[in-house]
This record gives C-alpha cells, sequence and structure tokens, in this order.
C-alpha cells in the first residue's frame, strides 16, 4: 500500500527540505539518550531545538495555541521522513514531548501549561517520566512509591527505576500512590516533580554497552507543592492513559530508520564481498522485506486514520514486529561484519538490542493487546 501524499504535504516536504539545508549544523546527526549533564553533545542538542522551535518545527502536531502547527497527518508523516533522510535530530524532550506534554495540555492548569509547555518547546527544561519501579515495570498500577498530602505540599517516598534522561532532567513527571486502600488503578495520582528538590537522588544505571543510559530516582521525604498535582487527586491512572491526540503519525516513525538500516546492511555486504554468499543473501532479503512490512502496517493504519477509523491496536503490532525486526537486523549484521562487527558502531548494538522488546512496551504485554483485541480471544487462557 502507497500513501498519496497531497499538494500542501508536498508543498510543504520542499520546505522543510530547504530550511534544513540551510539551518542543519554539520555534522549534527542521530540522537543518543546516553547524554550527560553539561557536555558538549548536550549543549548541541539543546541549541538545535531552540533553532526547530523558532522556525515552528519543534512540535509539529502541536496545536498552535502552544507553540505547534497544527499540522496534519500527512505533513506529520511528511516532516518524520525528511528529518530521516538528514538523520537529524528532533526535539532534546524525547520523553516529554510526545507523553508528558499531552498530558497537561489536557489535564493541566492554566498556570501549569503557560509554566511548562513554552520552556519544553525550546528544551530550556529537560523531562523524564517516573513510572517504572523494581516490582511495578509492565504493571505500572502496582506501583508504591508513595505520596502523603501535609497541608499544602505533598511529602513522598519511594523509588522509580529504569529512568530515561533522569541524570539530565530539570523535571519529573512522577506516578505515585496516594490512597492503598482502594484497588490499586484508583489511588495514584500524578505530580510534576522539581528534580532539584532536597531528598531527590538520582543514581545512573549503567547497562551492558557501559553507557549510563537509564537511572534509578529515590525520593527520601521530599516536599512537593499541592499546586504540582496534574489531573485529579487519585485520577493519575487516566492521566497515564492520556490519548496521544496530537501526535498520530507515531506509528509511521517505527520503520523509517529500520528500512534505512536494511539498505545500508546490503551496501555494505556488497562492499565487503559477502553479499554473494546464498546463505547470508537470503538471511539479507529477509530483514530487507521484514521492514518492508513494517512499512505496509504503518500505511494500513495511517490509511485507517485518513479515513476517519481512530488507531487501535495496530500500534501494538507494529512494536512487536519493529522490535523482533530490529535483532534480525543486528544478527544479520553481526555475520556480514564478521569479527569487525565488534570493533564497529553495530558491536554496541548488538548487545543493546534485546532491550527493544521491553522499551515503548513490552512484547508479552502487546501480544497480550493483540490477542484480545484483534484475534477476540479471551482472558485468562
Amino acid at each position: 500500500m502507497n500513501l498519496s501524499y497531497p499538494p500542501e504535504a508536498e508543498a510543504f516536504r520542499e520546505e522543510l527540505r530547504s530550511w534544513l539545508e540551510a539551518n542543519l549544523p554539520e555534522g549534527l546527526t542521530g540522537f543518543s539518550e546516553q547524554l550527560e549533564r553539561g557536555s558538549e553533545e548536550l549543549e548541541r542538542l539543546r541549541a538545535w531545538n531552540v533553532v526547530l522551535a523558532d522556525a515552528g518545527y519543534a512540535a509539529l502536531s502541536w496545536p498552535e495555541e502552544y507553540g505547534g502547527r497544527g499540522a496534519s497527518l500527512m505533513e506529520q508523516i511528511v516532516f518524520n521522513e525528511e528529518m530521516d533522510r538528514v538523520q537529524a535530530p528532533g526535539p532534546v524532550n524525547i520523553v516529554g514531548m510526545p507523553n508528558i506534554a499531552p498530558a497537561i495540555m489536557q489535564w493541566g492548569t492554566e498556570e501549569q501549561k503557560v509554566r511548562f509547555l513554552p520552556r519544553m518547546l525550546r528544551g530550556d527544561d529537560i523531562w523524564c517520566q517516573g513510572m517504572s519501579e523494581p516490582n511495578a515495570g509492565s504493571d505500572l498500577a502496582s506501583l508504591q512509591c508513595r505520596a502523603v498530602l501535609d497541608g499544602d505540599v505533598f511529602v513522598v517516598n519511594g523509588q522509580k527505576t529504569w529512568n530515561t534522561l533522569g541524570s539530565v532532567a530539570d523535571w519529573c513527571q512522577l506516578y505515585v500512590r496516594t490512597d492503598p486502600s482502594v484497588k490499586k488503578h484508583k489511588g495514584i495520582s500524578c505530580l510534576l516533580v522539581d528534580m532539584t528538590l532536597r531528598g531527590v537522588e538520582v543514581r545512573p544505571l549503567v547497562t551492558i554497552t557501559g553507557d549510563p543510559g537509564f537511572s534509578e530516582l529515590f525520593f527520601t521525604d521530599v516536599r512537593v507543592p499541592a499546586s504540582a498535582l496534574l489531573g485529579p487527586l487519585n485520577e493519575g491512572w487516566k492521566v497515564a492513559t492520556t490519548t496521544l491526540a496530537h501526535e498520530r503519525a507515531g506509528v509511521a516513525k517505527l520503520h523509517l530508520g529500520l528500512r534505512r538500516g536494511a539498505r545500508e546492511l546490503i551496501e555494505q555486504a556488497r562492499e565487503a564481498g559477502v553479499a554473494e554468499d546464498p546463505v547470508l543473501r537470503q538471511k539479507l532479503a529477509r530483514v530487507y522485506l521484514e521492514a518492508e512490512y513494517l512499512k505496509l502496517l504503518a500505511d494500513r493504519a495511517i490509511s485507517g486514520q485518513l479515513h476517519g477509523r481512530p488507531l487501535g491496536p495496530e500500534g501494538s503490532v507494529a512494536k512487536l514486529v519493529w522490535a523482533d525486526v530490529q535483532n534480525h537486523l543486528v544478527e544479520v549484521a553481526s555475520e556480514v561484519h564478521g569479527a569487525d562487527a565488534w570493533n564497529l558502531r553495530n558491536g554496541m548494538r548488538r548487545v543493546s538490542v534485546r532491550s527493544l522488546s521491553i522499551a515503548g512496551g513490552t512484547t508479552q504485554v502487546n501480544k497480550n493487546i493483540v490477542a484480545q483485541r484483534v484475534l477476540g480471544m479471551p482472558r485468562g487462557l
């Protein structure tokens, strides 16, 4: 299936392509989550974020009232394609922009919107999200980090783990238990927490790659103003499941890097003189076709939205396929490069790629969603 790009989307493509050619700094490509506070890389990304925001490209899908363009779905797809084509990094708030900002738009007070959204848009404040705990990973509702209301402040005690950007974040969207007497999906609240408050401790977690990509967050008698409550008290589950109404092209992003990676790997195999090996050739063909299949899944989901059907379980199916194909891609890359793979970027990818079956929704949870919502299977089999 090929999507049809309307004239206005193609006009936007030309506009964006020209702008990127004139404004993308030389050598600034890609985005690493392994950022360190005060590092040159972080400061370059924040400076680029300001350039994107000033040109109206930092939050294309946001409503105009919040600094976005209210872009159409096809314009969002074009934006993703053109940014991937030149491998330009997006905004530094990779967690805040797609996940936290929509919740603030829907549930925040006017004061919260005015205070947080413009600075998030420009990258002045970096955000992280406090969800996972040692005993509450995929099962968010089992969280135990507590917040007790004491006059005009919440006193927070507990721990969060596997926190992306925690070591450089200025603010955290923190999910806490405020009423332990009710069912676990009830009694959860959401707080917008200043990471410089007394009692907040950040401990980087060093992964198998040697990078401090995640952090543990510890909260010890942290006094958070009651005005930091996002949404109603004890209704944090609703905040957490806020529909990302302004970012509808997310499923289309998944295939872009994968398809580029598959094409590059085939070219590397040719350069290495191994592309004609019949076994390896079959594996290269498989990973190429799997990446193209992911594009078809994305196109189907986008087509449905263009015809008025809301995005359903296609996102879960695409995530499942994406994680599998990422693994297949680096496995074949190891065969293409042989021992030299460990001296290249592929070596680091080889040891880190397994985490992709967890990030953004675990494989097991997504399989349950597909089983129940696509195949109609009952719970508890």
